[in-house]
């Protein structure tokens, strides 16, 4: 048990339990609720104050002994905390992973020993966002668009974290000066229409300050869209609230890319979190890391992107683990991340079908991969085999046959 100073506040009459986005009891592992959950790791905590989402913040859960008591001692070989990437979690998602008894979420966010095993081919930075950094926070790696780092604070660390060099260091959750200098570097690039605010995670930050980095980038007038990467409605779901989306929907064009791991995730109230930002007219896009032991099976993943489309999250990409430091346990072949997009296309909607891609080690950009669709060509046929292994031919001819053939068609005239 957590000690938490008691709340005297009135407590407001409990809501229901929140269950899975399917409907059913997320019930699974050492607390029946949410609010079972609540009630006897943090005793004296309100619901009030529990859906407050700087509540949820200040009261990160950062040790890795607290994580063991509520989910129960892991064979995993956890380990204290040293130099590297630091463990927080909400107070909400270690909640989630111990009632529903998910060892997929449990792997994410808990330190192991394993994240001391380095191979060679890993990198601190792979993909080489050093090296394309034209001015602090600004990576500047494709021609017209740039990725604005603008925080180095998550309210939960993933343990395979591609920024894992840069977020939880101790630095200030938003720096206006270094932010003054990347506006100005966007403003004297005119081929920059795309800004896509990341850290870190932007929608951990205060609604004003966010507003006010908005409200700055749409001065420029060739900035047509920007971008905001979050994990927040899977981990911090409290923080989507209707202040921030009535502040976020003065600023269209503007999109948001989600990070979702795992069907567990989607709860109801994620699924609410998600229906606020789309009612505010804001197109959101899941992003997906391919992780061995949480999300690399063919019916897992079919479930967390159907769960998506449900809660209006649109499957966007399906990234390969990137290289980090100590990443070798969360990293899974190439071939099971074509087995799994094999098992997506055809089996179910186009729009459950995220992209598959690798992020190219050293700044080469995203390269996305697809199963051997195209076999070949027979004369004037392309070969295509389709979802269930059939051959199929597809008319293509040379143009010059169809030019030939056009004017033989002619002259007969």
């Amino acid at each position: 048990m957590i000690e938490i100073e008691a709340c005297t506040e009135q407590e407001p009459p409990l809501p229901k339990d929140i269950p899975c986005a399917d409907g059913t009891s997320a019930f699974g592992g050492l607390y029946p609720s949410l609010r079972a959950f609540r009630e006897h790791v943090f005793p004296g905590v309100t619901e009030s104050r529990w859906n407050d989402w700087r509540w949820q913040i200040a009261n990160r859960v950062l040790d890795v002994d607290t994580v063991e008591k509520v989910l129960g001692y892991s064979r995993a070989g956890s380990m204290p905390l040293g130099k590297g990437l630091p463990m927080a979690v909400t107070p909400y998602y270690l909640g989630v992973a111990a009632v529903a008894g998910s060892t997929a979420l449990r792997r994410c966010i808990e330190p192991t020993i394993h994240e001391f095993v380095m191979d060679p081919s890993e990198a601190e930075d792979p993909l080489g966002e050093e090296g394309h950094t034209a001015v602090p926070g600004i990576v500047h790696r494709y021609p017209d668009r740039v990725l604005f780092l603008v925080t180095d604070y998550c309210s939960t660390y993933c343990r395979y974290c591609t920024r894992s060099r840069l977020v939880g260091k101790g630095g200030r959750r938003h720096d206006t000066r270094k932010w003054k200098r990347g506006i100005e570097y966007i403003r004297a690039n005119p081929a920059v229409r795309d800004v896509l605010l990341s850290g870190g995670d932007p929608l951990t930050m205060p609604d004003d300050r966010l507003d006010w980095l908005l409200t700055e980038l749409r001065t420029i007038p060739h900035v047509e869209i920007i971008r905001i990467g979050s994990k927040v409605p899977a981990v911090l779901p409290q923080r989507i609230t209707p202040e921030l989306t009535a502040m976020l929907r003065k600023h269209h064009p503007l999109f948001i890319s989600l990070h979702f791991a795992h069907p567990d995730e989607l709860t109801a109230q994620t699924v609410r979190a998600c229906a606020m930002l789309a009612d505010a007219g804001i197109p959101l896009g899941s992003q997906t890391v391919l992780l061995k032991g949480v999300n690399d099976e063919v019916e897992t993943m079919k479930r967390l992107m159907h769960g998506l489309l449900k809660a209006r999250v649109r499957p966007y990409y399906l990234y390969q683990c990137d290289p980090i430091p100590g990443s070798a346990h969360f990293r899974t072949r190439v071939e099971k991340g074509l087995e799994i997009i094999q098992g997506l296309r055809g089996h179910t909607s186009g729009y459950a079908v995220p992209s598959y891609v690798i992020d190219a080690p050293g700044g080469g950009g995203k390269i996305p991969l697809l199963p051997e669709y195209y076999v070949g060509r027979d004369k004037g046929n392309v070969l295509l085999r389709n979802y269930e292994g059939r051959l199929f031919t597809y008319p293509d001819p040379e143009p010059s046959a169809v030019i030939t053939g056009a004017a033989l068609t002619e002259n007969a005239q």
